[in-house]
């Protein structure tokens, strides 16, 4: 048995290397054969591997020693005498000493094949994964709109309820009503409940004690918000100024400015023990951003989902409550027009804009799917189990992608909107693309699947993705083109249905935030919770509006236009709240009549020869007395131990004709009355009722 050559001559190199004809190019790389060197030469040898040895070896391996073994005794190896005739650097490497350099260890070879087996293997997987993909490409291009496109079968449009207004279809609902679906006595005791418990805790250490707020007071304190948002001010304190240019008398006799004030300011939705024990999670995964509001905020979005039911068209947007607050979830929007605010995640309807679903955005919360925002924001906002299916959803390029359509098909969903050439799953491929100076007008469609893609020339390039649309069914659309003289002329240009339908149906959202913000009760204020219940307010209001416009269209009655209602409902609510307990006399100055003195009676003067007096002068007006034994007194004289500071308005009560408080009554009727200087409810009391000389 021999053992292998450690080192190997030059000349002993076998005529193998030499020869391009001869079978030795075909060696594996990793194999290295045996040899027995004798004298100055090498021979390869059959008794360097037993039977054991033979067995062990790979089949490769086998086959590669097959080959060499073959090659040795085919091509027997040259003499170092005869010269190489390689290249000058490979001859100086070989040639230049008569012993090579010591051959690496076999693990060492080992670790280079194995090496490099894997690097062809991969290099193959990725050229047959580039074939294929260069093959896709291939079978993929875009048409025109010569090529017909075949129509996807359209959803069947089944609802969980019957569409529209959930309510009495056949009775007539006051605004007040409509409003109390969303601010109902549960939401109402929630802020009364909440508020007095801030209030409470903020003047522990005040002078003046903090007063409890009732139900009345808040019904009187929102009359004050609408009514605010029809007549807007700068400052909150201007709406109870008495000068000529802010007299106001509606504010004052609601309710009065400090006490509106003091509401106000202690506001509050939540708990303040729940607050205080969330704020001690601040920054960990358990703290809620949104803990203040969450209560009202809950409220406000189930009665939202309860009282309505979508039509089959509906709308995903964002929405901007403007802010100016230093709090961290506040977001930036460069193509908004409130491009600082509060993001909210709206579903609204298509047809009338009511607010079906939202929620505000307050950074990532849970764990993330990995498909985008827009995909976590669509799915949220769609998971309502009393939904249905068959729904048309339109949606921007921020919520768009490949696999938000699919998924949603799988709900039974349809979807529709523009999408972004760099997202994942956008047609790659430039095949048949459209040239840089194409008509306007000009059409592209791809279908893969049941997406389609379609491009559209207008201005610019529009590029849209739908699951519900065919490429092009004959649409046109009215465009404004200049001619070559230099006149304007109307063209008709085709445009894809998918585009039209997008342009009718996406703006629900956007319907809704025109209706919100032509009252906007939104006022300014240093905390970042209260903007935010300014807002639930708008969407309530409105949402109510748009229950009064459809239910006057299930009766087919005529409705009545947005101000109008938001007037009624700030009059009901007015009367269902507290009367001030005093009111600055300057505001109601010019709301009263100027005062009518009666004349007393003269006596008859006896004729004259005189010339007869003017027929132009008016008879003096009769004189209004109250009866006999209905006198007024005061509350105080029945009253003992009152200081002398306070016996004008001890005891005082609130008046039967305005409603104010009054420390006069009278006697024989037993009813609170005015009778002051500006007010003289007595008089009118009792001459309402024919009590009167």
């Amino acid at each position: 048995m021999f053992t292998r050559a450690k080192t190997a001559l030059c000349a002993a190199e076998p005529s193998s290397d030499l020869e391009p004809e001869s079978d030795d190019s075909r060696l594996d790389e990793d194999y290295t054969p045996r040899t027995v060197t004798r004298g100055s030469k090498e021979y390869f040898s059959e008794e360097d591997t037993s039977d054991e040895e033979w067995n062990r070896m790979p089949r490769k391996r086998r086959a590669s020693r097959r080959r060499s073994l073959s090659a040795s005794t085919v091509s027997p190896l040259k003499s170092p005498s005869k010269k190489c005739p390689r290249s000058p650097n490979i001859k100086k490497n070989l040639c230049a000493s008569p012993l090579r350099k010591a051959a690496p260890s076999p693990n060492a070879r080992k670790t280079v094949s194995t090496q490099n087996r894997k690097n062809k293997r991969g290099k193959r997987r990725t050229d047959s994964r580039l074939m294929g993909e260069e093959e896709d490409r291939s079978s993929d291009r875009w048409r025109s709109v010569e090529e017909e496109d075949v129509e996807p079968p359209q959803p069947r449009f089944r609802p969980e309820r019957d569409t529209g207004p959930q309510l009495n279809r056949t009775a007539n609902y006051t605004p007040l009503e409509l409003f109390q679906l969303f601010f109902s006595t549960k939401v109402i005791d929630t802020l009364v409940k909440n508020t007095n418990a801030y209030g409470a805790k903020k003047h522990q250490n005040h002078r003046e004690s903090w007063v409890p707020v009732t139900t009345a007071d808040m019904h009187s304190f929102l009359c004050l918000v609408l009514y605010m948002g029809i007549v807007p001010l700068k400052t909150l304190r201007e709406f109870w100024r008495g000068s000529r240019l802010f007299c106001l008398p509606f504010p004052a006799s609601v309710m009065p400015c400090r006490r509106f004030l003091a509401i106000s300011t202690s506001l509050h939705m939540n708990d303040p023990v729940v607050e205080a024990a969330n704020d001690q999670k601040r920054g960990t995964s358990a703290h809620d951003r949104l803990c203040k509001i969450k209560p009202l905020y809950e409220q406000i979005l189930e009665a939202c989902k309860t009282f309505f039911h979508p039509y089959q068209n509906i709308s995903i947007d964002e929405r901007m409550v403007p802010t100016k607050a230093r709090i961290g979830f506040k977001q930036y929007i460069k193509n908004k027009p409130t491009k600082w605010g509060f993001k909210l995640f709206v579903l609204a309807d298509s047809a009338c804009g009511y607010t079906l679903n939202f929620f505000v955005y307050a950074g990532k919360e849970g764990k993330p799917t990995g498909k985008g925002v827009g995909y976590d924001a669509v799915m949220r906002l769609l998971n309502i189990p009393f939904l249905g299916t068959g729904y048309r959803l339109y949606v921007d390029n921020f919520y768009t992608s490949p696999t938000l359509f699919s998924d949603l098909l799988k709900r039974k969903i349809w979807a529709c909107g523009t999408i972004r050439s760099n997202i994942d799953g956008y047609p790659r491929t430039t095949n048949n693309d459209m040239p840089k100076k194409a008509p306007r007008g000009t059409i592209q469609w791809l279908r893969k699947g049941q997406l389609l893609f379609v491009r559209w020339l207008d201005t610019r390039q529009v590029t849209m993705c739908s699951t519900i649309h065919k490429a092009y069914s004959n649409d046109m659309a009215e465009r404004k083109v200049k001619a070559a003289n230099g006149r304007w002329t109307v063209k008709q240009v085709p445009v894809p249905s998918c585009i039209k339908d997008y342009n009718r149906y996406m703006g629900g959202v956007d319907l809704s935030d025109a209706l919100i913000g032509y009252y906007n009760v939104i006022h300014k204020t240093h905390k970042w919770y209260k903007t935010l219940f300014y807002h639930f307010v708008d969407i309530a209001t409105v949402n109510a509006f748009i229950l009064h416009k459809e239910m006057c269209k299930l009766q087919s009655r005529p409705p009545i236009k947005q101000k109008n209602f938001r007037e009624q409902l700030i009059l009901s609510l007015a009367a269902i709240g507290s009367t001030p307990s005093r009111a600055h006399p300057q505001n109601f100055m010019l709301a009263i009549p100027p005062l009518k003195v009666p004349v007393a009676p003269q006596a008859p003067v006896p004729p004259s020869n005189g010339p007869p007096a003017s027929s132009t002068e008016a008879p003096p007006p009769p004189c209004e007395r109250p009866a006999f034994g209905h006198l007024p007194s005061y509350f105080v004289e029945q009253m003992s131990n009152v200081a002398p500071r306070n016996r004008a308005t001890a005891g005082r009560r609130a008046c039967v004709v305005c409603k104010r408080k009054s420390p006069i009554y009278c006697t024989t009727c037993q009813k609170t009355l005015c009778f002051t200087s500006l007010r003289n409810c007595y008089s009118k009391w009792h001459r309402s009722n024919g009590i009167c000389v």
